[in-house]
């Protein structure tokens, strides 16, 4: 079944100028198998070409691809959310039972091709729980979150709602702590009021050099379209990005030691942006040194990781973590944060976890059940939990790979836990691949897509569909030919990360499997 159908129209009318792939399969017969090929589209500098790629796409087109995206994504009720789009906002609304569904959706609408701005009027239905419970569990979340624990924030409720206050060092520490308020059953909505003092005054043009570096050197985000200017440490970003989710990177990655907040209204959602490549060649001299010092600059900005001292080596494009760190959450996020450098191509994380305190394997026990409890998104009561020397497993059944590595974030977040066996099982039997999703988390969780009977000319056009609308890739460079359901990836693209997310996007559009033979173009130079 093809969900992104009604924008075949729009994908071979263009096709004449030559800017867009054709979503055209040639079925081709070898020894009684069929392969099917969407053929890699080509590219013009003709002025028609241009004037095409400028044009808003199809509201109708952007619609339907977020339905499409919205039922195979695990974690979001599609037939409870409704979705309208008009010259390129989209409005969510309908009904979901906790917050992190709510936000869910809007990232993944945020990443699809041509979505301006999100209205985002999903409710969430009320859990039951008190506002006192409520309470009590944000602050026993942030007081178990190994990287929140210290921190003196104050929350408040009133009908689910939620009201964060206090002080931190950075703006990424504030976003953190209303992430782990969220991660609570019963919130419906979260009100940030937490106040940043990080007590560092730093010159303009210091903080413009540093942003400009946080954006040329974060794999998901397309530099050469964005302007950085700097005025008394207000931070203004305009220009250009390929998508809504491209802009809240960038944002994000605009908030170094000394911004007191972002300016972003000038920096403008073109869906044509991330086919322009500009900076294709900006990476070719790019060497291990530099990207040590990018890996480690992105250390520093993680709250969960910029406390400890982890050591970075890289040869020819491969990281080596070292180190120690306290919690296995901060393991985990020190490896994404690396696989998120341009240049990398592959993290072998060694970094040892050695927690301050010896915590008793009863405690960790009690710490991963409440863990668990205090998740929307897990039911407790499926997920028995066993603790030997400080190492977790759990088993039981729950309803789908997602329910099942949501659980296991719960466990590498306890406090104690050195690391997590995941024997959990699902109550169905085939699935796809438990794949990465993008729009999640800053690290690496693997959920499942829903399974669909597909032909192979059916799963070549919607891989073809969904690298069309992806933020990430360029649908340009990348040859997709599949056969008995096998997809295989060819063609140039312009980063490690790029390659990863190709295949991703394959599995995304049905592949029971995916050959990725996708170069990079860049070397890195010792």
């Amino acid at each position: 079944m093809n969900y992104f159908k009604v924008k075949e129209n729009y994908v071979l009318q263009t096709f004449s100028s030559g800017l867009l792939a054709a979503v055209t399969l040639t079925a081709l017969t070898a020894c009684g198998t069929e392969e099917v090929v969407s053929p890699p589209p080509t590219t013009t500098d003709s002025p028609t070409a241009v004037a095409v790629s400028e044009e808003q796409l199809a509201d109708s087109e952007i619609t339907e691809t977020i339905k499409g995206e919205f039922l195979v994504a695990r974690g979001v009720p599609s037939d409870a959310i409704e979705v309208e789009t008009n010259e390129g906002i989209v409005t969510l609304s309908g009904s979901v039972n906790n917050i992190l569904a709510k936000d869910r959706a809007q990232r993944i609408t945020e990443m699809v091709k041509g979505v301006r701005s999100v209205v985002n009027t999903i409710n969430v239905a009320p859990s039951g729980q008190s506002d006192a419970e409520i309470a009590g569990d944000i602050s026993a979340a942030l007081a178990a979150d190994p990287t929140t624990e210290s921190w003196e924030i104050d929350s408040s409720v009133n009908n689910g709602m939620v009201i964060l206050t206090g002080t931190v060092d950075s703006w990424q520490e504030k976003q953190l702590a209303a992430k782990v308020a969220k991660g609570v059953r019963g919130v419906t909505g979260l009100e940030n009021n937490i106040s940043v003092n990080p007590d560092v005054v730093r010159p303009d043009n210091e903080i413009r050099e540093e942003v400009e570096g946080a954006l040329q050197w974060d794999a998901r985000v397309d530099d050469g379209l964005i302007e950085v200017s700097v005025n008394d440490g207000i931070v203004t970003l305009g220009g250009s990005v390929g998508s809504l989710y491209e802009k809240s990177l960038a944002t994000a990655d605009a908030y170094v030691t000394g911004v007191s907040s972002v300016v972003n209204d000038p920096l403008t959602v073109e869906w044509w942006a991330r086919d322009e490549m500009i900076r294709k060649q900006m990476y070719a001299d790019a060497t291990d040194a530099e990207i040590q010092d990018a890996v480690k600059d992105a250390l520093l900005y993680d709250p969960r990781v910029a406390s400890f001292n982890v050591n970075v080596a890289v040869d020819n494009g491969e990281v080596m973590l070292t180190g120690n760190v306290d919690n296995l959450k901060a393991k985990n996020a020190a490896a994404q944060d690396a696989s998120n450098t341009v240049g990398v191509w592959n993290v072998e994380n060694q970094i040892n976890v050695q927690p301050v305190d010896e915590v008793s394997q009863s405690d960790i026990t009690t710490n991963v059940k409440n863990a668990l409890e205090r998740d929307p998104y897990v039911e407790a009561s499926e997920v028995d939990v066993a603790v030997s020397d400080s190492m977790v497993t759990l088993t039981g059944v729950v309803d789908s790979y997602f329910e099942k590595w949501q659980a296991g974030d719960a466990a590498v977040r306890a406090r104690g836990v050195l690391a997590v066996d995941n024997n959990l099982t699902v109550d169905y039997e085939q699935l796809t691949y438990e794949t990465s999703f993008y729009d999640w988390d800053a690290t690496v969780y693997d959920y499942d897509y829903a399974i669909a009977s597909k032909t192979d000319a059916e799963i070549a056009e919607d891989i073809g569909d969904e690298l069309y609308w992806s933020p990430f890739v360029d649908r340009e460079e990348v040859t997709v030919a599949v056969n008995n359901g096998v997809a295989t990836l060819t063609g140039n693209v312009d980063t490690w990360y790029e390659r990863n997310q190709a295949t991703e996007e394959a599995y995304e559009g049905g592949a029971m499997s995916v050959i990725n033979q996708l170069d990079v173009d860049y070397d890195i130079q010792s």
